[in-house]
């Protein structure tokens, strides 16, 4: 089997060292057990031999970008802060490999570095969730896809927060060897070979909070009331208002219709309830004021991105009874 060739890791003074050691367990750690060439890492400095890492972790750095003009692929392990603009030595040497030919992967807030490079120009991409406002801001000619675990775009691979690398890495492995070599090695790490859903089940939706006071004391009298099948007159009339004034306020204050806002607060009660309870599907769906099983999966699949059963087996405390699925 061909060698995949050299991975540099490139680190920088601040360096997130959970997303530094994804790309040093998936592509640095050797495999004797798959018995095929594996890759050759190294770890590339953006200046100076000595580095801080988070938690006052010091280390020293031998290798320096002219590196990155022999490696295969380059590993972008996040970034300081998505307003500081990295050095431009480091952005042209990004371009310089990518021109001929070299596969860059960004984890986490590492998508600002290509961001900032010119690479995702006209491109698909991703991030974590909490940078999603400030990417769009500083990049509008990228097509942000704030929802998913890692975008694949040939010699670019964006991923979202922190643990995303892990599936963008294997997503690689399995480009370079295989389903059956990238399960291996996510066996070994103790982490699916793949995840269903994207980075959506794990963002808080919470609504705005600009203007809404005046409609506390109805959000909460809702709140209560969950399990009923709710119209908009009731909720006009606990807030001593005609309908169509109500939709229009409550529209201004809230950002969204109150139909809206009421599937908003079931799907996050039964978030709540799939991590807290071992109670069915059916009697979550009825307590949050579906009218089915059905429409309860359709609504939190839509909304989180995966099946209420898949969310549960992924975020429920551990020492829960076991619930009908």
């Amino acid at each position: 089997m061909k060698s995949p060739g050299l991975v540099a890791a490139v680190a920088y003074d601040g360096l997130c060292l959970f997303e530094f050691g994804i790309a040093a367990e998936l592509f640095g750690l050797p495999r004797p057990e798959l018995d095929i060439p594996w890759y050759e890492f190294v770890v590339v400095g953006t200046g100076g031999d000595d580095l801080r890492g988070l938690g006052g972790v010091t280390f020293r750095v031998s290798k320096g970008l002219a590196t990155l003009r022999r490696a295969k692929t380059i590993v972008l392990p996040g970034w300081k802060s998505p307003h500081e603009r990295p050095p431009v030595e480091l952005l042209r040497a990004l371009v310089a490999a990518h021109k001929r030919g070299a596969r860059l992967m960004s984890i986490c807030s590492g998508a600002f570095v290509l961001g900032y490079s010119g690479l995702l120009d006209g491109r698909r991409a991703t991030t974590h969730w909490r940078y999603v406002d400030a990417f769009r801001s500083l990049f509008p000619r990228v097509e942000l896809v704030p929802d998913v675990l890692y975008v694949d775009e040939g010699q670019l691979i964006t991923s979202a927060g922190s643990a995303a690398g892990l599936d963008a890495g294997l997503h690689l492995i399995r480009r370079d060897f295989g389903a059956a070599v990238a399960n291996r090695v996510a066996r070994r790490l103790v982490v699916p070979p793949h995840r269903d859903g994207g980075q959506k089940q794990f963002i808080p939706s919470p609504l705005g909070e600009q203007g809404r006071r005046s409609f506390d004391s109805v959000m909460h009298w809702a709140r209560e009331r969950l399990a009923e099948p709710l119209a908009v007159r009731q909720l006009a009339r606990q807030a001593a208002m005609s309908e169509r004034n109500f939709l229009r306020r409550f529209v201004q204050a809230a950002g969204t219709t109150p139909k809206a806002w009421l599937l908003h607060e079931r799907i996050a009660r039964s978030r709540e309830l799939l991590e807290s309870s071992g109670e069915p599907l059916s009697r979550i769906a009825e307590r949050c004021g579906f009218a089915s099983i059905e429409t309860f999966r359709a609504a939190f699949r839509a909304r989180v991105g995966i099946a209420p059963s898949k969310y549960r087996q992924q975020f429920r405390a551990a020492d829960l009874p076991r619930a009908g699925m």
